[in-house]
């Protein structure tokens, strides 16, 4: 069963700002949020681990 992620656990995990996760999401570079509710957001936390791996292969990419 998929765990879900709160905004102040995808920030924990990230480093990024809450802004920035947003207009990276918009943009298509980082995993949209489910809506929960209302007010109410979390993010997948195997699409947050695949955004982290796919930035991790980015980076050794560049340094091969």
């Amino acid at each position: 069963m998929p765990q879900l992620l709160k905004l102040k656990d995808v920030i924990a995990t990230t480093g990024l700002s809450r802004s920035y996760i947003y207009a990276l999401a918009q943009q298509g570079a980082f995993p949209k949020p489910v809506k929960l509710s209302e007010r109410s957001s979390a993010w997948v936390q195997s699409e947050l681990e695949e955004w982290i791996d796919s930035r991790i292969a980015l980076r050794d990419q560049e340094a091969a």
